[in-house]
């Protein structure tokens, strides 16, 4: 009852981007960490997602992974995942009893699966928008992939629910969006992306790791950045989509 994109972009991060007519499907199908991703999806199981990236962050490969979930759960032919190991290896299972239209692609540095889907071609569209994308920034890529899905006839059942989430290299995400009961949420997706671009992103550039343990305990540059951004989009002519309330102080 859903279909899932997972990415590792050029710069090392790492993606997962999901849609479906399932409320809160952005909760409960992702587990993403600095160097892994899973999705575990149609009757989930999460615990796939929670150790299969905990073994694959220990070293373990994607199929090694799965196989092995396969073999345990007695509910393995309802389930579905695609998983990214440490060195970019994709793996991906549908069970026999997954609800068609159900299936997977494994291609040049990403994964799409999906079940209960309008058929073959939204997985496909999903893949080869990704794939014709590569100029645009990640999260961009990652949702208007999923559009294409979409528009290829997506969830059969209609929409209810998308997330996308971003590691860059740390075990907290750098960004994790959520729609969780709307009407278009891929849609919400895009317009959350475009308001992070006001202040988040910029703010997020100063953010701890686990390298940077303090990162940058200071507002510099952060609010130079802030200014600009919001200077460049009032010259284009583009008004904040945000829904946010700002009281007088």
């Amino acid at each position: 009852m859903t279909y899932s994109l997972i990415a590792k972009d050029a710069d090392g991060s790492i993606g997962v981007i999901v849609a479906s007519k399932f409320f809160a499907c952005g909760a409960v199908v992702p587990f993403v960490s600095g160097s892994v991703a899973v999705a575990s999806q149609a009757f989930c199981n999460p615990v796939w997602g929670t150790e299969g990236r905990d073994r694959m962050m220990a070293g373990a490969g994607a199929q090694e992974v799965l196989n092995d979930l396969v073999a345990r759960d007695n509910g393995h032919r309802i389930r579905q995942a695609h998983m990214m190991d440490s060195q970019g290896n994709f793996a991906a299972y549908t069970g026999a009893d997954c609800v068609e239209w159900a299936g997977q692609i494994l291609d040049d540095g990403h994964s799409v699966a999906g079940n209960m889907l309008a058929g073959p071609r939204v997985i496909q569209a999903t893949s080869e928008a990704y794939l014709a994308n590569s100029s645009l920034p990640f999260a961009e890529r990652l949702i208007i992939a999923m559009a294409a899905g979409e528009a290829a006839g997506g969830d059969k059942r209609g929409r209810q629910a998308a997330g996308l989430i971003i590691h860059k290299g740390e075990a907290h995400p750098w960004l994790d969006l959520r729609a969780d009961d709307h009407a278009d949420p891929l849609n919400e997706l895009s317009r959350l992306w475009e308001v992070a671009q006001e202040r988040y992103v910029h703010f997020a550039k100063g953010m701890p790791s686990a390298k940077r343990f303090s990162g940058h305990p200071t507002r510099d540059g952060i609010d130079a950045d802030i200014k600009a951004a919001e200077a460049r989009r009032v010259a284009d002519g583009r008004p904040s989509r945000s829904y946010a309330v700002e009281l007088e102080q």
